[in-house]
C-alpha cells in the first residue's frame, strides 16, 4: 500500500484486504476510468488506514473518482448477512454509526461503502489526498468524538455574588 505504515494501526488480515482493493481499483482505474473526466489527473489509486473490527476490515480506498470508509469480511472471520446490494446498512465503530451502502465489486465480493468525497477534485496531490484518509481513518476510530465537550464555566459577575445569585437562573427573584 502506499501509505505510511507507520501511522496505521493495520493487522495482517486487513492490510492484505486493503491491498487486493488497491489492485482491483487500480485495474478498474486503467482499463475503464483513466480518460473519464470525473478523475482527477492528480491522484492514484490506494488502500490506506485498514484494521480488523468487529469480523471485517475497514479502511479507505482512494482513487481519481472517489475517497470511500469501506467495510469487507476478513477472510478467517464470521461473513455479514446477506443483503440486497444498494440497500443501506449502519455500522458501530468507535466514533458512532456510520451509513455504509452494501455493493458487490467484481473479483472481490461483498464491499460496503461510505463515500467521502466524490469526485474528488478539492485534492491537488496524492500526498493530500493520502493525508486526509488517514485523518479520516484515524478519525473513525478515536471514541473521544463522542464526547460531548465540556460546557463553557458560568459567567460570574461580582453583582450576583454578593446577591448570592450564583447558580440561580437570571429571572430568578431574590
Amino acid at each position: 500500500m502506499h501509505a505510511d505504515r507507520s501511522t496505521q494501526s493495520c493487522d495482517d488480515a486487513a492490510c492484505a484486504l486493503g491491498q487486493s482493493l488497491e489492485t482491483l481499483y487500480r485495474g478498474i482505474f486503467e482499463r475503464s476510468m483513466h480518460d473519464l473526466p470525473i478523475c482527477n489527473p492528480a491522484l492514484t489509486v490506494a488502500a490506506s488506514g485498514f484494521r480488523s473490527y468487529g469480523g471485517r476490515a475497514i479502511g479507505i480506498v482512494t482513487t481519481p473518482w472517489f475517497m470511500n470508509l469501506v467495510a469487507a469480511d476478513l477472510p478467517e472471520g464470521r461473513p455479514a448477512p446477506a443483503i440486497v446490494p444498494g440497500t443501506t446498512i449502519r455500522i458501530g465503530l468507535p466514533a458512532g454509526e456510520v451509513d455504509f451502502i452494501t455493493g458487490e465489486l467484481e473479483g472481490f465480493g461483498r464491499l460496503d461503502c461510505c463515500s467521502l468525497f466524490s469526485p474528488v477534485f478539492e485534492f491537488g496531490s496524492m500526498d493530500a489526498a493520502l493525508q486526509t484518509a488517514e485523518e479520516a481513518a484515524r478519525a473513525f476510530f478515536d471514541p473521544s468524538l463522542l464526547e460531548e465537550p465540556p460546557r463553557p464555566p458560568a459567567e460570574v459577575n461580582r453583582r450576583d455574588l454578593l446577591r448570592g445569585r450564583i447558580g440561580q437562573p437570571e429571572d430568578a427573584g431574590p
